[in-house]
This record gives structure tokens, sequence and C-alpha cells, in this order.
């Protein structure tokens, strides 16, 4: 009996340890209320005392929240994107309170701006304060709330890197204000935007239109750290399947920085470089990812193969050194540092130098 007893609180502990998902009362001051948020926490949170983990903030958790929790772990799990802390805010009985326009220009009314202050100056500081964030931080809403999010890009210094607007019902001045919002400003922060817009026929010809002209202007803007997608969904077949198609698509787009190098990054930013600034995009390319979203990730393997050939065929191989040494810095343990000094010594016939470096490398290898 004492060992089923010891059994039962072992195996309730430990659900509680590995519980990541749970429900809370937020007292607002800024709103004067009690409003319910819900809050996911990666695998791995409490074990990892150095990481840290980009924070999406979504609106419409009622119905959000599970879907974009799902997407973000099979996206984590297949290395597409980091881990994130995902906040949701239950909006039922609250949006059109939360969201609120003035009927007569489509600003925000006191609510609107009330609730915008409640993101900004509380919920974000909290758990920026409390739980450990990366920089990278990303809103998500559907419909009216999608159309609320854009009046954050009027802020000089924009709080929010991602914005995942899941079939907007824009109003008739949204345009007016993206416009007035001067997002050029972007290219002098030292920090990148992205801006995912999704639309499907379900939503009706006036708004499809007023997304239309938004998409138009918003990739006018040719601003180097402000990337702008938008996905039609033609063939969707109702606005539920349109949500869960969409997510993974700004998914997808929001973090092709943290994945490895595609076939088309390579095609579009790296065949064209010299060898020098390839191991350079690659150093650069980790570094941000380290920055933005807290993920020390090293290099990738398949990374240090995609740009091989490019260091070995162009220049006569001559930075392959270079290449080498970066790999045995990040990698002392691996053999392919030792392996390129060698490939280095050996097209320069230095064949007893090579010897060694390959010696070194073999022996750092399994034996099996």
């Amino acid at each position: 009996m004492k060992n089923l007893l010891y059994l039962f609180i072992f195996l309730f502990l430990n659900s509680l340890y590995s519980q990541k998902t749970f429900t809370q009362d937020y007292e607002s001051d800024v709103l004067q209320e009690i409003r319910t948020i819900q809050v996911y926490l990666p695998a791995g949170y409490e074990k990892d005392s150095l990481a840290n983990y980009p924070l999406a903030i979504v609106l419409d958790a009622e119905y959000l929240f599970d879907l974009y929790v799902a997407n973000s772990k099979l996206f984590s799990y297949a290395d597409k994107a980091p881990k994130q802390i995902v906040v949701g805010i239950n909006m039922a009985k609250t949006r059109g309170k939360d969201t609120s326009i003035n009927k007569l220009n489509s600003s925000l009314t006191a609510d609107g701006r009330r609730f915008m202050r409640f993101i900004i100056e509380e919920l974000l500081p909290d758990f920026e304060a409390n739980y450990k964030t990366s920089p990278f931080i990303t809103i998500v809403g559907n419909g009216i709330t999608a159309n609320f999010i854009t009046h954050f890009l009027a802020d000089p210094s924009p709080i929010f890197n991602a914005y995942i607007c899941l079939n907007p019902k824009l109003t008739a001045d949204t345009n007016a204000y993206l416009q007035s919002y001067d997002l050029t400003k972007l290219q002098s922060i030292d920090n990148t935007y992205y801006f995912y817009m999704s639309s499907n026929p379900k939503v009706g010809s006036v708004y499809q239109a007023k997304i239309k002209v938004a998409n138009i202007f918003l990739k006018s803007i040719r601003v180097k750290n402000f990337n702008v997608y938008y996905d039609y969904l033609e063939k969707t077949s109702n606005p539920v399947t349109a949500i869960s198609e969409a997510i993974p698509r700004a998914l997808n787009n929001v973090f092709a920085l943290y994945a490895g190098i595609t076939e088309e990054e390579f095609e579009t930013k790296i065949k064209s470089l010299s060898p020098l600034d390839a191991i350079t995009y690659l150093e650069n390319k980790y570094i941000e990812i380290e920055y933005l979203f807290g993920s020390n990730l090293g290099i990738r393997e398949n990374d240090i193969f995609a740009i091989e050939k490019l260091i070995i065929n162009k220049e006569n191989g001559d930075y392959l050194k270079v290449f080498g040494k970066m790999i045995l810095n990040l990698y002392p343990l691996s053999q392919l540092g030792n392996y390129y000094l060698g490939l280095y010594y050996e097209t320069g016939s230095q064949n007893r130098k090579a010897l060694k470096q390959y010696r070194i490398g073999y022996g750092k290898m399994d034996p099996s």
C-alpha cells in the first residue's frame, strides 16, 4: 500500500513538473478588471537555465491559442522554428470593446487604446521580467483583432517583430493609417520585422479588396528589414480551414531565418558570394538566430555542407583554412574542421601538414 502511495505521489509531482500549459487570472490596473490568459511554456523550459525563448501574444485565445501552440511545437520539433513561450488573451466577452474603433475615422477608441496599453505596459513587461524571453516578439490576431494589431506599427519603434494578421477585417481607413505610419522608419532601427497577412474567398469581396490594397502598399515599401508576406488561400473550403492553413504558412515565413539553409536561400543569397563572404554570411546567420531567438545552435552540419563546394571550388580553395578554423572554434571535438584544414594543405601540396590534420580528425571519429 505504501509503495502505491509513493507511486501516486511521484506520478502526480511528475505531471505537475511536465505540465506546460496553464490558465490564470491577470489583474490589470490599466483595464481596471481581471482578464483570463493562457500560458504555454515549451518542453525543457524548466531544465534549461541558459536558453531564452521568443514570446508570442495570441489574441482570440479561446480558439487560436491551442492551434498556435500546436504549430509552434511542430515547427520546433522539425527544427524549422525556435521553441516559443505563448501567451493567449481570451477575448470572447470583450472583443468588441478591446478592438473598438471610431466609426468616423477608424482610429482606436479609448477602450481600444486601453487594451493596447494593457499589452504594452503590463503584459509584455511582466513576461519579460518573469520569464526567459528573447527579444523576438510575435502578435497574432484574426478578423477584427488582426485589424487591431496593425495599429502597433504606429509606434516610432514598434515593440513587435512579427505581425500575423489572419483574414483581417480592415476598415475603410486602414490603408490610410498604414501609409501615415511611415514604415520606412524601420530601416533606421537595428531590428528585424515581419508582416504576414492571409485571406480567402470566404472573407467577402469588400474585405478582400481592402486586403489587396494593403498588400500592394506594404510590398511597395522597400525596407530591407521589413519582410512582407501575403497568402490568398483560394482553395480553402471554409473560414476555419483557412485559419488552420494560414498559421503554419505564417510561421514558415516569420521563422525562415531560423531554419537551415534551403536550396532557395543558397541560390538567391549565397551562390554568387565569394568564399569569404559565404563564411561571413553563415556566421552572421547564426549570430542573428542567437540574438533574436535566444537559440545557441552553433552551426548546423547541413549548413556547413551547403557552402562546402563553394569554399572548395572558388579561388583555388584558398579559404578552406579560414573555414576549417571557424568550424574547429565552434566544434573542437568534430573531425570536420581538421578535414577542411587537411584539404587546404593538400591542395597546396603541403602533404605533411595535410596528413597531420587528417590524423587528428580521424582520431576524433567514432571507431565504429
